[in-house]
């Protein structure tokens, strides 16, 4: 198949630190043309992958997220690129992008990354049949069932490039980026109170992150918690590999979680509250623990040693690798396109509120 991928423009493709999508990005271009596909890339800054880029900044504008104009000028130029693309299906994850879907001539999918309730599930109800949607979990559909959904198609990893570690260190690990919903806070306090020394490292770019950490964890720190900083691939898989657990006390239904399986991959396994996608991710008594309350984690960190790495590697080989959702995204695509669908520029009822 002849697939154009369009990615959101903050951040390249790979990530050279944080950036979950463009991470999940750069594996599914991978596995598609290892596959045979023809897949070209549209994204901001280097290109990383083994897929024809079309760019639409040379440099990523990651220190402008949360402005609208590179969102939007980025779907600009993404849509007049894919013009000039024989293609069989545009695959888009950015935001801004699918309000061209319906002027194209071929379908176009839609990766849900957020999460799915309020304002973003609105705008795709009225984006209605002019693009498919795929859920990259469960747990998302589940908060907006109505939607035009092809599928759901898990995040994944290539298995092989994290480090495989069998006998873990003392302490724990958080990993993420700094905002109250992630609990880095919760995480410190847990360790604590286990008697677990705890390393935390994370993306602290934006304003609102940098006023979490300064209110919430700064004040926590000490010779049992450490801040490492924003860690870049390599750090990241070290970190995931010696940590005794990855700590992941979400406060909010997060609709997947890459970082769970890259520790997983590691053969290091997750101690996490039960929220969102987790219970989908982690064989809870098998790959992590998985808990109700945040008065449950300390037990659970000390109960997590027994826990086989093992068992933890094979569960993402199995489940989360690359090839498995390279495949799930063959299949829908393939039902995507298949699918006969309104002529580029049709109209259609929307059910929208008249004042």
């Amino acid at each position: 198949m002849r697939v154009v991928m369009i990615a959101p423009p903050w951040y390249d493709v790979p990530p050279l630190g944080y950036g979950g999508i463009e991470a999940m990005l750069a594996e599914l271009v991978s596995g598609l043309s290892r596959r045979g596909h023809d897949v070209t890339l549209i994204g901001a800054g280097r290109a990383g992958t083994a897929a024809r880029f079309l760019r639409t900044y040379d440099a990523a504008p990651s220190e402008r997220i949360g402005e609208p104009m590179p969102e939007v000028l980025h779907a600009a130029k993404a849509y007049a690129l894919a013009l000039d693309i024989d293609a069989d299906i545009v695959h888009d994850h950015s935001l801004a992008g699918p309000l061209s879907a319906a002027a194209r001539a071929v379908p176009t999918l839609v990766t849900c990354h957020g999460a799915i309730e309020g304002e973003l599930g609105e705008y795709y109800r009225v984006l209605g049949p002019a693009v498919s949607m795929v859920a990259i979990s469960e747990a998302q559909r589940r908060f907006a069932p109505d939607l035009n959904w092809a599928g759901v198609v898990h995040n994944a990893v290539e298995t092989a490039s994290f480090p495989f570690r069998e006998h873990k260190e003392d302490w724990v690990l958080w990993l993420g980026r700094l905002n109250a919903d992630k609990g880095a806070h919760i995480a410190i306090d847990v360790a604590r109170e286990a008697g677990r020394g705890i390393v935390l490292a994370g993306k602290l770019t934006e304003p609102a992150e940098h006023d979490y950490f300064e209110r919430e964890i700064k004040p926590r720190l000490g010779p049992d918690a450490e801040y490492v900083g924003q860690a870049d691939a390599a750090r990241k898989r070290e970190l995931l590999a010696a940590a005794r657990c990855l700590l992941f006390p979400i406060l909010w239904e997060e609709p997947f979680g890459m970082v769970m399986i890259e520790s997983m991959a590691c053969g290091t396994p997750v101690v996490a509250l039960k929220r969102g996608a987790v219970p989908e991710v982690v064989a809870d008594g098998v790959t992590g623990l998985v808990r109700e309350t945040v008065e449950e984690l300390p037990e659970a960190l000390e109960a997590v040693g027994a826990l086989d790495p093992h068992a933890c590697r094979a569960h993402v080989a199995g489940n989360f690798d690359v090839e498995v959702m390279t495949a799930g995204y063959e299949r829908i695509y393939r039902q995507v396109i298949a699918t006969p669908r309104e002529p580029a520029g049709g109209t259609r009822d929307l059910a929208l509120p008249v004042t």
